[in-house]
């Protein structure tokens, strides 16, 4: 007897349906997104409204939140509501600070989510507001904190802390904290946002395919010891307003419409007590709903073997049965930033462990009991800037049950000869410590916390020990701790002798990816220079091989600005020095990088997160900047 199509179950043939349909929606109606019948999952991206920019030395208002879901619907299903959120208006008002964005949602399963509207840009010598990403701080005002409320991946990040003198700070981008101001009247760039043309292909918007940029600062004021000019932060990519100039007749740029950009900050205006010049308004939200899977409910026993096998059967996955390779390393910590007394040390790196790959002393077992289905992938961020204090610790990166611990941020010196000296902070690599005013010397901060087997970092260096002030001490990095700081040898009496900050400690060579690239390097302490300069006063500490910031010099001759950690290299900001504009810098953010046989299936989440690719050899790779979720199948 003939086969009858191997064994089926109901009709030979299942309805075929068409491709899967895009939907974009710019402003909020009363009718629901309906799928077409058959469909089975969703790609939904919903970015809220970006922060208004605030006045008088306005910080730039943050970006909206942004977030990438896959969602289960079933057949020709109605989401539910669709909001979508306005931008917040700019300040127009003295002292006051712009407003928060509107948050955006979708309603899918009888389930809500949001993504949450811009924090607005501060106002004079105010803190930025929390949001979807951050408002910028004005001068001497703190950043607004992005991902507020927290939601995992990260919907966004903070705003960017004010600098010395009158300059405020830009607004978060989804893609990167604002950009912080350098001191010299230069105001704060708003943040990044992200490309999401290769997971959304087509029209998303009438004006672009980039989201969620952070507002730029508005113009800084005159420094000492001479005025400088009053230069406005632009605006990140993805909609974000360029901060006002110093005119009371001009306002900070406006984010663009249904982008989710911040609005620039605005200015006091031409001289001091003259009108305003407003903050400009937070761009609108967008919703995109895209079908990314159809299927019938008729199966045959072939189609159904063949999901199970692929792991996309809905009721279970299927053990691997092959070693999958890692490599995880967090975000590292910053250095430490201004205050009076002695250099500021280097921010730690972020945590590494890895397998298959890498010097062999620092291998852990690969992962032998992964299934099919989808991971969570958290890429750490780097330990933020903050002034006139210890640096920020780095935040950890996760795949499956491995997690790399951010780096400790470095720390900042006090008063001498009584004022408190203070220690690094502890973490994947420990930050580097500050002078010491007596014995003993203070260690550096512990690397290794908690601690891993193989261990994933190492110490921070000790601070230089003198009673009024020396070079700081460099992060410890993941293969190697971080140099002490140095001073003077020749003091004279009880003048500041100053000294040289420490070396950030070097990080570790890997080739999950290929081409050997070196990562979690820690961060170069800062350089004191003292009051009768020796040859190795204000000297700044080198960065660690493997993205470690430099720490800041003040030596006349051998001067140089401190520089932030690497970018997906895990390493830690270089520090800071004890006078303006001094400051430290932020960490780098972190990377995780899982390869395995080719048997495997790698699919990632976002676009703008994940590359995908296969090794000559074979093995498939999948490399991930940002958090993300990852879909293995076999």
């Amino acid at each position: 007897m003939p086969r009858t199509n191997g064994g089926i179950i109901g009709k030979r043939n299942v309805t075929s349906f068409g491709k899967g349909k895009q939907t974009v929606r710019t402003s909020s109606t009363p009718s629901a997104v309906t799928t077409q019948p058959g469909t089975r999952f969703i790609k939904t991206l919903i970015v809220a409204g970006g922060g208004g920019g605030g006045a008088d030395y306005g910080g730039g208002g943050g970006a909206g939140g942004l977030r990438i879901l896959e969602l289960p619907v079933c057949g020709s299903a109605a989401l539910g509501a669709v909001t979508i959120g306005g931008g917040a208006s700019g300040s127009s008002t003295n002292n006051t600070g712009g407003s928060d964005g509107n948050n955006s949602s979708i309603v899918v399963g009888g389930t809500t989510y949001t993504s949450s509207g811009g924090g607005g840009g501060a106002a004079e010598g105010d803190a930025g507001n929390d949001g979807g990403s951050g408002g910028g701080g004005s001068y001497n005002g703190s950043a607004g904190s992005g991902n507020t409320p927290p939601v995992s991946p990260p919907q966004g990040n903070n705003g960017g802390p004010a600098g010395g003198g009158f300059v405020s700070g830009g607004g978060g981008g989804h893609s990167a904290a604002a950009g912080s101001p350098p001191g010299t009247g230069v105001a704060g760039t708003g943040g990044a946002g992200t490309d999401l043309s290769g997971c959304f292909p087509g029209s998303l918007s009438p004006t672009c395919s980039v989201f969620s940029g952070g507002g730029g600062g508005g113009g800084g004021g005159p420094l000492p010891p001479s005025p400088q000019p009053y230069t406005p932060g632009p605006g990140g990519a993805g909609g974000g307003g360029a901060g006002a100039p110093d005119s009371c007749s001009t306002q900070g740029a406006a984010g663009t419409a249904n982008s989710g950009g911040g609005g620039g900050g605005g200015n006091q205006g031409a001289g001091g007590g003259n009108p305003v010049s407003p903050g400009g308004n937070g761009g609108s939200g967008i919703v995109v709903v895209k079908e990314i899977n159809k299927a019938s409910g008729v199966w045959n026993l072939k189609s159904q073997l063949r999901a199970r096998q692929q792991g996309t059967w809905p009721d279970g996955s299927l053990l691997l049965g092959v070693d999958v390779n890692f490599l995880v390393v967090a975000g590292g910590g910053a250095g430490g930033s201004s205050s009076p007394g002695g250099g500021h040390a280097g921010g730690g790196a972020g945590g590494y462990r890895a397998s298959g790959y890498g010097p062999s002393p620092l291998r852990a077992s690969a992962l032998s009991d992964l299934t099919t289905g989808t991971y969570t992938i958290t890429v750490g961020a780097g330990g933020a800037l903050s002034p006139s204090a210890p640096g920020r610790k780095g935040n950890d990166s996760v795949f499956s049950t491995i997690t790399s611990t951010g780096g400790g941020g470095g720390a900042h010196g006090g008063e001498s000869p009584s004022g408190a000296c203070s220690q690094g902070g502890a973490g994947g690599s420990g930050g580097g410590s500050s002078f010491s005013p007596g014995s003993p010397f203070v260690a550096g901060g512990p690397g290794n916390n908690p601690p891993t087997s193989p261990p994933q970092g190492n110490n921070g260096g000790a601070g230089g020990l003198l009673q009024y002030g020396a070079g700081a001490g460099g992060g410890g990095g993941a293969g190697a701790a971080g140099s002490p700081g140095n001073q003077n040898p020749t003091p004279n009496c009880n003048q500041s002798p100053g000294g040289r900050g420490g070396d950030g400690g070097n990080g570790v060579p890997n080739d999950i990816l290929g081409p050997s690239t070196t990562y979690a390097g820690g961060g170069g302490g800062g350089g004191f220079i003292g009051a009768n300069p020796g040859t190795l006063d204000g000297v700044y500490g080198e960065g660690g091989s493997g993205g470690g910031g430099d720490g800041f010099g003040s030596n006349p001759v051998l001067s140089h600005s401190s520089t932030a950690g690497g970018a997906n290299l895990g390493g830690g900001g270089g520090g800071g020095y004890s006078a303006e504009p001094g400051q430290g810098s932020a960490g780098g953010s972190g990377i995780v990088v899982v390869r395995g046989p080719s048997a495997l299936t790698f699919a990632g989440s976002p676009c703008c997160a994940f590359t995908g690719s296969t090794h000559p050899g074979g093995d498939k790779i999948a490399k991930f900047t940002a958090s993300g979720t990852l879909t293995i199948s076999k």
